[in-house]
């Protein structure tokens, strides 16, 4: 079996990929099952469309099949409610995992059988100390662990004690089912991992039939292989539970009732986390309690539940997750990929329509009668007739031209954006001023005569004549004041302040403050969320409830689908237009650089834009400084800046290679495993990895498949690279043989190439890597193929 050929791919080539690909063609296996496993102890997020992604989509590759399992063997945490809206979510994210949704409570009879068949095999026991003492005795990492005084109880005795765990003899905590692996492993999850424990809770499903649960580990590995599992694929944090996961296959697979499935096996990849959110479960959770946000499904949040409530489609959602990738490393990803993922969505699918979130009533004196104004709904794009007599939308979507249109009043009073308008414009502003003209989009110029304030300045009407021929430089939205629907509007916007909330609360940690979990809630952003109330053209109401619009510069919005009725409506922005917190930014560092004052308060009358992160201190700025002028990259430098801990790791290792070579890897590959305080490589093993890159010996691939190595054993990256035989080949008479078979092979895409089908080089290179497994030069074969076809 091979990749299908009859679905476009979903999962770009990867490491995962090549695996299964030696599998096939081995014949180890006749079809490709994942699985994906979630808990059901609160919503899915994010990161579990991103994981659910990796999952579905290598099955859907390979023309096999993906579960979609519950992992619910913690009844304490447990709910119907959250594996409901869990299965939910994947069906809205468009997965097919057949006609029925697995359980890990389904197989709780053959979980403990089996666990009795490793009693009986003298490879489990039933150990009775108290969990301090437990932890105590599996030692340390330099001190091997201290045999249980239980570890040797006869078989018998443990069947027993294991039998009356399950009859509800003993409370919580009396006693633990251990497998005897090897108390002096190197891997601490070897040193007698727990099987099972007494948890007396009620389950959501199996109610109170069990008092005994099996622990994740045996549960991962058993139900994988009762549920046909080939890959089991999971994030990094499990690598070294995998020995686990094997030792179990090693002693049960191949017997009842595991006899006729295939061996699974665990492959793990890095985790994705996202910039200005977190994802743990138990700090959305106190996000939720602390009434930071409005519930599980509350818009700001990254659970699917938020995302679809705020508008956003499964489509976009999908995209995002194969934009990320998979790789061996943990890696936080630009929330700005979201937001684009999701722009690029709306872009073509959205029709275009006006609103006004901040009113200012304008008088066009001199209208005597309204006009009917056509506006397309997608005004920019091409829409091209059919011969049927359809026009075909930017989505593919074919109308009637009229479906493509809509009529809008121009009437005697209208609204515009309030900060279309300015007594004291800044330089460069193209909308309305006093005395000055602008084109109403579609309906005309005016230009504004008088203007009326309030008892505090604030402007509250304009007076304005329309001009049949009039020159404007600028062009402004409206809507009817007579026609307009009123309605409410919620700006959302990024949850957090700062790009690493969870990062910068270990900061405050490391700085001697009092630690406490709740530090990340700091960094909440106060305007995460502004509610106005304005006006929106009546067209709206002829549409579903559904339809997601694109208002006129004020960005994506939908009618929130549980708080907006027809009698007021309410609408959520999906998105910006632009990815505002950037350009704000910029604009920032411009007025920094140049020393231009900032834009007068009297020039808008809305709010200004967010403010992408807290402004540096003095001290950072000058890091800042420093290392943009060693060459490196301001998105980088002001991480750097912002984390002594990355920035130190990054000193240390420039002590041995480029500075500016470095900063990438430290900050994009290594800055979650320096956060956390799990990195396992030496700032010398980077440098020496990274000056084998600069030198050519290896190439980008191999030197992020020996970083991830070096991050999961602690050993350093040379030696890996050394036993492995890693180096890159560059030697063009080693490649020359390989690259003369290869276009031997292929002699209809030789030809095709010769005749001008230059994009073939890639497919030429391709196959060079992949007969070198990666270790070949490609710009050394990309010269040695051109050379060879003329």
């Amino acid at each position: 079996m091979s990749t299908s050929t009859t679905k476009p791919r979903l999962v770009s080539p990867n490491f995962i990929t090549e695996i299964i690909d030696e599998d096939l063609k081995a014949g180890r296996y006749q079809k490709i099952v994942t699985r994906f496993p979630p808990e059901p102890n609160g919503y899915a997020h994010l990161g579990h469309a991103i994981a659910s992604y990796i999952d579905f989509g290598i099955a859907h590759d390979y023309g096999g099949e993906c579960r979609l399992r519950m992992d619910d063997t913690n009844p304490e945490a447990e709910k119907a409610e959250y594996a409901e809206a869990l299965i939910a979510d994947m069906r809205w994210l468009g997965w097919d995992w057949g006609p029925e949704v697995s359980y890990a409570s389904n197989y709780f009879e053959q979980l403990y059988q089996m666990a009795e068949r490793l009693i009986q095999k003298g490879l489990a026991y039933v150990d009775s100390v108290s969990p301090e003492e437990m932890a105590r005795l599996r030692g340390t990492v330099d001190k091997p662990g201290t045999p249980s005084p239980y570890r040797n109880r006869s078989v018998e005795e443990n069947l027993d004690l294991f039998r009356r765990m399950r009859a509800g003899e003993f409370p919580n905590g009396a006693h633990v089912l251990r497998a005897k692996i090897d108390l002096a492993s190197p891997n601490m999850k070897l040193r007698d991992p727990v099987l099972y424990r007494i948890v007396h809770a009620e389950h959501y499903r199996t109610g109170q039939q069990w008092c005994i649960y099996p622990s994740y580990d045996f549960a991962q590995a058993t139900t994988d292989a009762l549920d046909g599992v080939t890959h089991s694929l999971c994030s990094l944090e499990f690598v070294d539970n995998r020995a686990i996961y094997d030792w179990l296959m090693d002693h049960l697979w191949g017997e009842p009732p595991l006899h006729q499935t295939p061996r699974p096996h665990q492959y793990e990849f890095g985790r994705r986390s996202l910039e200005y959110t977190v994802v743990s479960k138990r700090k959305l959770r106190k996000l939720v309690e602390g009434g930071y946000v409005r519930g599980w499904d509350d818009p700001r949040m990254p659970t699917l539940a938020g995302q679809r409530r705020r508008g956003v489609r499964p489509q976009a959602i999908r995209r995002f997750a194969g934009q990320v990738g998979i790789s061996r490393t943990n890696r936080t990803v630009d929330i700005a990929l979201l937001e684009g993922a999701i722009r690029d969505d709306l872009n073509t699918t959205a029709p275009r329509v006006m609103a006004v979130l901040h009113p200012l009533k304008v008088v066009l004196t001199n209208l005597t009668e309204p006009r009917t104004v056509s506006l397309p709904y997608w005004p920019h794009d091409v829409i091209e007739e059919s011969p049927d007599g359809l026009v075909a939308l930017p989505s593919g979507e074919r109308v009637r031209p009229e479906e493509a249109v809509r009529q809008v009043t121009l009437t005697r009073e209208i609204y515009i954006e309030a900060d279309d308008f300015a007594l004291n414009p800044p330089k460069g502003f193209k909308r309305l001023v006093p005395g000055g003209t602008v084109r109403l989009k579609m309906a005309g110029v005016v230009r504004c005569d008088t203007y009326q304030t309030d008892q505090n300045g604030q402007v509250t009407e304009l007076h304005c004549t329309l001009l049949e021929e009039a020159k404007a430089a600028g062009v402004i939205h409206w809507v009817s004041a007579s026609e307009a629907v009123p309605a409410e509007f919620r700006l959302y916007d990024r949850l957090f302040t700062v790009p690493h909330p969870e990062a910068e609360a270990k900061e405050l940690e490391d700085e001697h403050e009092t630690p406490d979990d709740h530090d990340f809630l700091r960094f909440v952003n106060p305007k995460s969320l502004e509610v106005v109330h304005g006006y929106i053209e009546p067209s709206v109401l002829k549409d579903p409830k559904e339809t997601r619009y694109q208002l006129e510069r004020n960005g994506y919005f939908w009618q929130d689908p549980l708080d907006s009725k027809p009698e007021a409506l309410v609408f959520n922005r999906i998105v910006t237009l632009k990815d505002t917190w950037a350009r704000t930014a910029a604009r920032e560092q411009e007025a920094k650089r140049t020393g231009e004052a900032k834009t007068p308060a009297s020039a808008k009358v809305s709010s200004p834009a967010p403010q992408s992160e807290p402004q540096l201190t003095p001290k950072q700025q000058s890091v800042l400084q420093n290392f943009m002028a060693q060459g490196i990259h301001e998105a980088e430098a002001r991480i750097l800046a912002r984390e002594p801990r990355l920035a130190d790791f990054l000193l240390q290792a420039a002590q041995s290679a480029p500075l500016s070579a470095l900063a990438h890897w430290v900050v994009n590959d290594l800055g979650a495993a320096l956060r956390s305080g799990e990195a396992k490589i030496a700032p010398a093993g980077l440098a020496g990895l990274v000056r084998l890159l600069e030198a050519g010996e290896i190439n980008t691939r191999i030197a992020k498949d020996v970083l991830a190595e070096a991050l999961q054993t602690g050993q350093d990256p040379l030696e890996i690279v050394q036993q492995k035989r890693l180096r890159q080949v560059s030697d063009l008479g080693a490649l020359e043989p390989i690259v003369e078979r290869i276009l031997a092979e292929n002699p209809d895409k030789v030809a095709a190439y010769r005749a001008g089908k230059s994009g073939l080089m890639g497919f030429f290179v391709g196959q060079v890597m992949r007969e070198t497994q990666g270790q070949a030069n490609p710009k050394r074969v990309q010269e040695l193929i051109s050379r060879k076809l003329g």
